[in-house]
C-alpha cells in the first residue's frame, strides 16, 4: 500500500470517529498526474450530491505530458463505495457536528487509487492546545532518554 497523499491537517483537526475506503472515479491523466504523487488534500472534504458523495477541492495537478485535453485540477470527483455505506454516512453527516473528510490517497495491492474517508467531529481549540502540549511533553522525553 503506496501512500500518495495525508491530509495531515485533517488529524489535528478533527477527532476520527469512523474510517471508511472508497474508490475514486479519475480520468487518465489524473492517474497518471496522481501516481508520480501530484495530489494535495489540503482543505479537501466530502458532499453529497444527489444520492452520490464527491469529493471537493481534491488538487491533482494537470499532467505534464498530458495534450491540451488534459484534466481540471480541482474538479469534483466521484467516490465509489457501497450502497449501505452511502446511506450509514448520508444520515451521519445530518446529525450536528458530524462530517466527512478524506485522510489519505494511497495506491492498493492491485494498483487501484482508493480514498480512505472518515467521519469525522471538529475538535475544540482547547482540546488541540491539549494534544500540542502531549506532543512536546513526548518530545522533551524523548530527548532526555537520548542524551543519558
Amino acid at each position: 500500500m503506496a501512500t500518495l497523499a495525508r491530509n495531515k491537517k485533517a488529524f489535528f483537526d478533527y477527532e476520527i470517529i469512523e474510517k471508511f475506503e472508497a474508490g475514486l472515479v479519475l480520468q487518465g491523466t489524473e492517474v497518471k498526474s496522481a501516481k508520480g504523487g501530484n495530489i494535495n488534500l489540503k482543505d479537501s472534504f466530502v458532499k453529497i450530491i444527489g444520492e452520490e458523495m464527491h469529493l471537493i477541492n481534491c488538487h491533482i495537478s494537470e499532467y505534464k505530458q498530458g495534450n491540451i485535453s488534459n484534466h481540471e485540477p480541482t474538479r469534483s470527483r466521484k467516490l465509489l463505495l457501497h450502497k449501505k455505506e452511502i446511506t450509514r454516512l448520508i444520515g451521519k453527516m445530518n446529525e450536528k457536528g458530524l462530517s466527512v473528510v478524506p485522510l489519505s490517497v494511497y495506491l492498493n495491492s492491485r494498483n487501484f487509487i482508493k480514498a480512505e474517508i472518515a467521519l469525522v467531529k471538529g475538535k475544540k481549540s482547547h482540546d488541540k492546545r491539549q494534544v500540542i502540549k502531549e506532543r512536546d511533553l513526548q518530545r522533551e522525553i524523548s530527548r532526555d532518554f537520548k542524551i543519558r
